[in-house]
């Protein structure tokens, strides 16, 4: 099964997509283990695509233990060319408000506990990651989101994501130096997802959805955890919608993406030098340039 050119993967609230049709669970063994779940194959407006719970489908993994190799990897093996990330965060400036959805187009690492690459054990390879986010699919899911005048949602194209280990959220003294970087939202997921996806040569794009302000915001203390279940169930049902709408455009209109190349002239290491280790081990990754 490797000609699902779309993958998906959905964030805290959003554990499957209710308009799959045709579905089938399909495990898949990686050389970096299991991913956090089976991947959900179905067809969504009769395109073929593939969808994984990124933190299981009862939300059983903490970010700092999700295993973001065998999930890229994963999704590679099926064919996946796009990814799409839909994840909760919080807002880091006033005017991205709860529900509202935003197209970032920069990150921020402040993660400590994540192995962030395929690559390393006899071979090296260096990506060009200057702009994480593949520009042209990016572009594709903020149109999409326009297009749909959601009730309640101002779309902002733009931005930077602070990605931070987690699990507890920042302190205030955090929270306001992320802002005087002038980062947008604040999660804890999407930065390793980014690299490894451009070391897997696959157009990567995240549509965050804004659940509360971080603690910065003067009125924080009243946001409820109720409230914010209630925005992450509002917020997974807004995504749904402009996934669908994503998959229709990206289907009719698939653009080439840079990243579909990035290997061409990172790998470092000789390939006759490759370990037949390594070279077995992402071979998936490596097979066009071998």
């Amino acid at each position: 099964m490797t000609d699902v050119a779309i993958g998906i993967i959905g964030g805290s609230g959003l554990y499957k997509m209710e308009a799959l049709k045709d579905v089938a669970e399909v495990h898949v063994d990686t050389p970096f283990g299991k991913p956090s779940d089976a991947l959900i194959v179905g067809t969504l407006d009769g395109v073929r695509v593939a969808f994984l719970a990124r933190h299981g489908r009862n939300h059983h993994l903490l970010p700092s233990e999700l295993p973001f190799r065998a999930n890229i990897y994963a999704m590679k093996s099926l064919g996946v060319k796009y990814l799409i990330s839909a994840s909760a965060v919080g807002s880091l400036k006033a005017e991205a408000k709860p529900l509202d959805m935003v197209v970032p187009d920069q990150f921020i690492d402040r993660t400590k506990n994540r192995i962030s690459t395929f690559f390393g054990d006899g071979i090296v390879a260096h990506i060009a990651f200057g702009d994480p986010i593949c520009p042209k699919l990016a572009g594709v899911l903020a149109d999409a989101v326009a297009s749909l005048n959601l009730t309640d949602v101002t779309l902002h194209r733009g931005g930077t994501y602070v990605c931070m280990e987690g699990p507890a959220f920042s302190t205030k003294a955090e929270s306001n130096l992320h802002r005087s970087w002038g980062a947008t939202i604040i999660g804890m997921t999407n930065l390793p997802e980014a690299k490894l996806a451009r070391e897997a040569e696959m157009a990567y794009a995240t549509l965050a959805l804004v659940t509360d302000y971080d603690c910065w915001h003067p009125d924080h203390d009243s946001v409820t955890v109720e409230m914010v279940i209630g925005n992450l169930h509002r917020n997974a049902a807004n995504a749904q919608q402009v996934i669908q709408a994503t998959v229709r455009e990206l289907t009719a209109h698939p653009p080439e993406s840079e990243a579909f190349s990035a290997l061409k002239y990172a790998i470092l290491t000789p390939l006759d030098k490759i370990s037949p280790e390594a070279k077995a081990r992402l071979h998936l990754l490596l097979e066009k340039y071998l």
